[in-house]
């Protein structure tokens, strides 16, 4: 794993080394080993490297080129079938120096070009330079497990790994996007391909861009197909699900240094220890945290889990007073980030580079086969919903919703706000209530008048229709699938992993998530992934010839986080100053609804933890990079 970075002058200027030294090595982290360059002979184009050695430790440095140093490329990600691609362009001519993925990639383009990216399985983003074509070709991995920014303006386009490469350029503008801000707030991420910054854009997940001095041209080369294949029998798919898989994790088991796995106790990362377990002649080094609180306490299933493989494993306990590692974690993601399973994300990537450089992890289990609780709250609202006439859903359900109580200290049973609510909207707003932290009147009014009248009509829920509407595929639970793969998973679970791993240097794979096994999950059938209340049924019942009942079907407890009572204990004083006193709050928020977001938090009226840490975060966020 990597970090790249480095600019092509569109007009006379030429590429500052020193410069292109500095935009590289904000990214050390990403790659702690080596660093190298590459400016082409005239000056108008530079690539930058910073290395984290993991596959062909003696010849893979960066950047590297072809033979005749045409075409050069800065590299960032693993290609696991790389063998298979050198023999095949060995066998067409092509002549290769080293052994590395890397140089697999730009024969690659050389022979098959802007196609090349469909050749590859892996997780990538890279820049590759044609000096013949005078020409910069970007591209980015199928779900995004790589990030890749850029900036385009009359002068130059630039490029990083992460956004604070390109923010060392002189002239940077850092004015906020207001729709991003407010894309923010309800979703606890700024989604692709916009930034928090204007002038700044992230490159879409399974898209290349090709950058000449006057034109930009970005493209989709992949996407994902939900059209069932109705003649799977259950047999065939637990079958097929389990030889891919077994494949997927196995050929994410290549290295030349040590590696391990993540391990929660739940089924993913269970199913992906278990079957590196079945792979290895030795036992799999296997990280986990612990909390002090029950009811985020998963450490007795890793525990078992690791038992049952015989694995080396290793548990960090996380403590309130660990928690300020968030201001840590806020330079490390560069744009405001709220998802607060960041911290242990962070601290179970500490823990594992203690003993390993690469990581397996279980992420993707709940996109492919319909995990997330919220599935089945969804489709359990939609049977109501088509049972009921259109005419009468929002008088009756619109009006009971807006009159029944938000009332978090009462019993579950009396919590009915948010079902009687989503009855009365259409489906995709519905669902988009569900995952929102803020929605509507409350967001509006939190936000300054200013920003309001800044943006106009502009509503966060317009891209999950947009996304719905684009969705290959015939039923409702696929679509929001599609969804969260295109929003949730690449621009929060994966943005996540990626910073966390990369803060202390750690490269982590994700075999769910390997492309091949999505692309057959997306042909079963959705009466097989949400069964009932059982999601991931058919996924589950495949395991069953590697877990015990016990791991796959114990309740589902997520990889939180106690903030709820952090924030009025152990973190309440550092939480209220930031919250109320914060640059951001006073510049962009309402006083009167931070300080009923607080008080209704520590009186136990509501909680508040998930709009709290929204507005901590947003406000390390601009300590950081605001300017």
């Amino acid at each position: 794993m990597c970090g790249i970075a480095g600019y092509f002058c569109k007009s006379n200027d030429k590429v500052n080394l020193d410069l292109l030294k500095q935009m590289t090595r904000t990214l050390i982290h990403r790659g702690p080993d080596e660093e190298g360059y590459f400016v082409n002979d005239n000056g108008s184009a530079g690539l930058g490297h910073r290395r984290l050695s993991i596959i062909d430790l003696a010849t893979g440095r960066q950047p590297l080129s072809n033979e005749d140093g045409s075409i050069w490329i800065s590299f960032n990600g693993e290609i696991y079938n790389f063998k298979d691609l050198i023999r095949d362009l060995e066998a067409k001519g092509h002549i290769f120096r080293t052994k590395s993925d890397t140089e697999a990639i730009v024969h690659a383009y050389e022979e098959w070009g802007t196609d090349a990216v469909k050749k590859l399985r892996g997780m990538f983003a890279f820049a590759l330079w044609d000096e013949n074509k005078h020409q910069l070709f970007l591209a980015r991995d199928r779900v995004g497990k790589k990030p890749l920014y850029y900036l385009d303006d009359t002068r130059r386009f630039m490029f990083g790994s992460e956004i604070k490469a390109i923010l060392q350029a002189p002239g940077v503008s850092r004015q906020i996007d207001y729709t991003s801000f407010y894309d923010y707030l309800s979703l606890l991420y700024v989604p692709a391909p916009k930034t928090i910054f204007k002038s700044i854009k992230k490159l879409p997940a399974g898209h290349w861009a090709m950058v000449t001095a006057d034109t930009i041209k970005i493209e989709s080369y992949w996407d994902l197909s939900f059209f069932p294949d109705n003649e799977l029998t259950e047999s065939r798919m637990m079958e097929d699900l389990l030889n891919i898989l077994e494949e997927s994790t196995r050929i994410r088991m290549v290295s030349e240094v040590p590696l391990g796995a993540f391990l929660s106790g739940g089924v993913d990362s269970s199913a992906v220890v278990a079957l590196m377990a079945k792979a290895s002649s030795i036992p799999v080094k296997t990280n986990s945290i612990s909390f002090s609180l029950a009811k985020y306490n998963e450490a007795a299933f890793a525990q078992k889990v690791a038992e049952l493989f015989n694995t080396d494993h290793h548990e960090f306990h996380v403590t309130p007073e660990a928690v300020p590692i968030v201001e840590k974690l806020a330079w490390h993601y560069d744009e405001p980030f709220a998802d607060s399973s960041a911290v242990p994300t962070y601290y179970v990537s500490e823990t594992a580079r203690r003993s390993v450089t690469v990581s397996l992890s279980g992420d993707g289990g709940d996109e492919n086969f319909a995990g997330y609780r919220r599935y089945y709250f969804d489709m359990r609202e939609n049977a109501v919903r088509n049972l009921i006439p259109a005419v009468l859903r929002n008088p009756v359900f619109g009006t009971m919703g807006r009159l029944y109580p938000k009332a978090d200290y009462l019993p579950r049973i009396f919590r009915g706000k948010a079902f009687i609510s989503n009855v009365a909207r259409d489906p995709v707003d519905a669902y988009y209530f569900s995952v929102s932290a803020l929605y509507g009147e409350e967001k509006r009014n939190l936000v300054s008048p200013d920003i309001l009248k800044e943006i106009g009509g502009y509503q966060t829920r317009d891209l999950f229709y947009d996304l719905y509407k684009k969705a290959p595929a015939v039923d409702h639970l696929s679509k929001i699938q599609y969804i969260d793969i295109k929003t949730y998973l690449c621009d929060d679970i994966l943005t996540k992993v990626d910073r966390a791993g990369m803060a202390v240097s750690l490269e982590v794979r994700c075999p769910i998530l390997d492309h091949m096994f999505m692309e057959y999950a997306a042909k079963i059938p959705s009466k097989y992934k949400l069964k009932g209340k059982d999601g991931k049924h058919i996924f589950k019942k495949a395991l069953k010839k590697y877990l015990p009942d016990d791991i796959l079907y114990r309740k589902k407890m997520g990889f939180g986080v106690p903030v709820e009572e952090w924030l009025r204990k152990d973190l309440r004083d550092y939480g209220q100053s930031l919250v109320l006193k914060g640059g951001a709050s006073r510049q962009y928020l309402e006083k009167s609804m931070l300080e009923k977001f607080w008080n209704e938090h520590q009186s136990g009226l509501r909680n508040r933890s998930t709009e709290l840490w929204i507005i901590m975060m947003l406000n390390l966020w601009h300590q950081n990079f605001a300017g």
